[in-house]
């Protein structure tokens, strides 16, 4: 990834390789920390059985439910006797709760203290709140920071500005790639690197001219812009960064309702301020 600044906007940089061993040790393969640009079942590191439990946990997303082997077996395109024994198994470990009423499962406690774990270990999520609840005190909107993860931009944090915004999306949400966040953090990738994460995430993934935009608008504003496009009457913008936490990249967003941020304020007061908030958590401006 290559580098921009508020002042001088372009691409993020890549991260810092990993060392190399010592010459005592014995070498040890790489591990990339970006998008990968192959599919990464091809690697002889990829355990499918564990790929394919995983698949199964991130069915239950914000809004799901309940689901039952049926569901799953439509939602991961698994085969209904592998969906059960991966259910059976995510029970007995307690990552799956059963109801016996209605022959489903929900998330365990499992899946939440691996949450929990994450969200507590995560430096720049401490770092940001102040910024994060300034910016939303000053718009009255929805600040949140998230990180990419899969196919979507997981929140890892969110404060809410008003107790009128209707739409007040928690921590743990997945927001689609054509969302701000997204095209902030597709913007900011090399074009080869997007368009490997883009070819493994059909759904939600922004139309062609839409990243065309983002990239325009990263690299002359600094800033990304989604006017109507995620939601109807939902306006957003997005900045990228390198946290200086050595976390990775992450993206801040502010967002709301079009009688709250209406584009004129959102392009201009709004993105300046919320470019000052991220220039206090990127590596790049420390």
């Amino acid at each position: 990834m290559q580098s921009f600044s508020a002042g001088k906007p372009g691409r993020l940089p890549a991260l810092k390789p990993d060392q190399q061993p010592e010459p005592s040790q014995p070498a040890r393969r790489k591990r990339k920390t970006g998008p990968a640009t192959q599919p990464p079942a091809q690697s002889p590191d990829f355990i499918t059985a564990l790929a394919r439990g995983l698949d199964v946990l991130r069915c239950f997303r914000h809004g799901a439910g309940a689901l039952g082997n049926l569901d799953l077996a439509r939602l991961t395109g698994l085969p209904k006797p592998t969906i059960s024994r991966i259910t059976y198994t995510l029970t007995e470990l307690g990552y799956l709760r059963y109801h016996g009423d209605t022959g489903k499962y929900s998330p365990g406690y499992g899946v939440l203290a691996l949450g929990y774990g994450l969200l507590a270990g995560l430096e720049v999520r401490e770092l940001a709140k102040s910024s994060m609840n300034e910016l939303a005190a000053a718009t009255g909107a929805a600040v949140a920071l998230g990180a990419f993860d899969g196919d979507a931009m997981t929140y890892v944090e969110a404060v809410h500005g008003s107790s009128a915004l209707y739409l007040r999306l928690p921590v743990g949400y997945r927001a689609s790639l054509d969302s701000a966040m997204g095209l902030a953090y597709l913007a900011s990738l090399p074009r080869h690197a997007c368009d490997a994460v883009l070819a493994r995430a059909p759904q939600g993934a922004p139309a062609p001219q839409a990243m065309e935009r983002a990239r325009a608008e990263l690299a002359a504003q600094g800033c990304c812009f989604a006017i109507g496009q995620w939601q109807p009457g939902i306006n957003a913008a997005a900045v990228p960064f390198v946290s200086l936490t050595g976390e990775g990249v992450f993206v801040m967003s502010c967002g709301g309702p079009e009688s709250l941020l209406p584009e004129a304020e959102l392009r201009s007061r709004v993105a300046r301020s919320l470019r000052e908030a991220v220039a206090r958590l990127d590596a790049r401006r420390a």
